[in-house]
C-alpha cells in the first residue's frame, strides 16, 4: 500500500468518527481523530459531548505509551488556543511523541487558524494536510458555517409525493412515506443540534420532534418554533420570528427545518437553506398541499443553477434525494 492510499485509508476512518458525532459537541466542531502505529489503530476518539474533550485527547489517552513515533489522523487542525477546559492539542501531540500529523483541513476558527499546525512543526512534528479535505468539509460542515457565516448549516427535510404534495386537501399527512425513510428522519435528527418547525405544524400535529432510534434516544435535540408570536402556547420551546433569527442561536452547529410548507419557504426565500433532503414515497396525491410556497423568484432562469443533486439512495420503497446549494 503506497503512503498516499495509507493516509486516505486511516483518515477514512477519522472521518467516519466525526459523522458519528455530528450533532453533540457544538459549539466545538465533530473532530475525528485516529492514532496509527506499525500499521495498526492504537486509538482513536471524536469530540466528547459538549466539545470536550477533545478528540486528538480521547485518542492520545487511549494509544498511551503506543503514541511515541506514531502518525495522527485529524479531520481538523488541533487546536493551538488555551482553554480551561482541557489541553491545547498542538502541545498535547508532541508531548505524547507523536512524530506525523495528517490534518484534513485548516481551523478557520480565528484562536487556531494556521497556528495550530505551525505549533507542531515548530516542535519537529511532521505535517501532511490536505487528505480527505472535501469530505471532512462535508462532516463538520456545520462548525464551518457558524464559524464562518456566523449561522448553523441549515438542511430542510420535506416528505413528499411523486408529484411534490406535503399532504391531502384535508391536510392529512401521516404518512406519506414508509418506515425506513421515517427511520432515516429520526437519524437526521440525532446529528443535528436544534429541529425547526413552523406555526400550522405545530398547532396541527404538536410534534415531539425527539429522536426515536434504539441507543439514540438521548440525542433529541433542541426544538424551535417559527411564528410571528411569542409562542406563549410552546413552553419548552425556543422562539425564532424570522429565518435571519438563526443568526442569533447560541451553541448550534446543524439545524434541521422539519416541518411545514411556510417555514419551507421562509427559508429558501431567505436563501438560508443549504442542503435539501426529499424523502419521495412511490404515491400520488393530485390536488393537495405543495411543498413550497412563494420563494422570490419570478423568472425560470433565476431558478437554475442554485442547487446541485448530492448523492441519494433508496430507503425500502422510497427513494432519499440531496441536493446541495451552490455558493460562491
Amino acid at each position: 500500500m503506497t503512503d498516499s492510499a495509507a493516509h486516505e485509508r486511516w483518515m477514512a476512518r477519522a472521518l467516519e468518527l466525526s459523522r458519528e458525532a455530528r450533532g453533540t459537541t457544538a459549539p466545538n466542531p465533530n473532530v475525528g481523530c485516529v492514532i496509527v502505529k506499525d500499521g495498526a489503530i492504537v486509538g482513536e476518539g471524536a469530540t466528547g459531548p459538549g466539545g470536550r474533550p477533545h478528540a486528538e485527547a480521547v485518542a492520545i489517552e487511549q494509544a498511551g505509551d503506543k503514541a511515541k513515533g506514531a502518525t495522527l489522523y485529524t479531520t481538523l487542525e488541533p487546536c493551538a488556543h488555551d482553554s480551561h477546559r482541557g489541553p491545547t492539542c498542538s502541545r498535547l501531540i508532541p508531548e505524547a511523541g507523536i512524530v506525523t500529523v495528517v490534518s484534513a483541513i485548516e481551523d478557520p476558527d480565528p484562536r487556531t487558524a494556521g497556528s495550530g499546525l505551525d505549533c507542531l512543526r515548530d516542535a519537529g512534528v511532521e505535517v501532511i494536510e490536505g487528505i480527505g479535505a472535501l469530505e471532512a468539509r462535508e462532516a463538520m460542515a456545520g462548525f464551518l458555517m457558524r464559524i464562518v457565516e456566523g449561522r448553523p448549516y441549515v438542511t430542510l427535510k420535506l416528505a413528499l409525493s411523486i408529484d411534490g404534495k406535503i399532504a391531502l386537501p384535508s391536510g392529512e399527512s401521516k404518512w406519506i412515506t414508509g418506515e425506513d425513510a421515517r427511520a432515516h428522519v429520526h437519524l437526521e435528527r440525532a446529528h443535528a443540534d436544534m429541529i425547526l418547525v413552523g406555526r400550522g405544524t405545530f398547532v396541527a400535529d404538536r410534534p415531539g420532534l425527539d429522536v426515536r432510534l434504539p441507543g439514540l434516544e438521548e440525542r433529541s435535540p433542541r426544538r424551535a418554533l417559527l411564528t410571528r408570536g411569542n409562542g406563549a402556547d410552546a413552553a419548552g420551546w425556543e422562539i425564532l420570528n424570522d429565518p435571519e433569527d438563526i443568526f442569533r442561536l447560541e451553541d448550534v452547529n446543524d439545524l434541521l427545518v422539519e416541518g411545514g410548507s411556510g417555514a419551507a419557504s421562509a427559508f429558501l426565500k431567505a436563501d438560508l437553506v443549504d442542503r435539501i433532503l426529499i424523502y419521495r414515497a412511490p404515491i400520488l396525491i393530485g390536488e393537495g398541499k405543495s411543498s413550497v410556497g412563494y420563494i422570490g423568484l419570478d423568472r425560470i432562469a433565476d431558478a437554475h443553477g442554485r442547487w446541485r443533486v448530492g448523492d441519494g439512495t433508496m430507503l425500502g420503497i422510497d427513494r432519499l434525494e440531496v441536493y446541495e446549494r451552490v455558493r460562491t
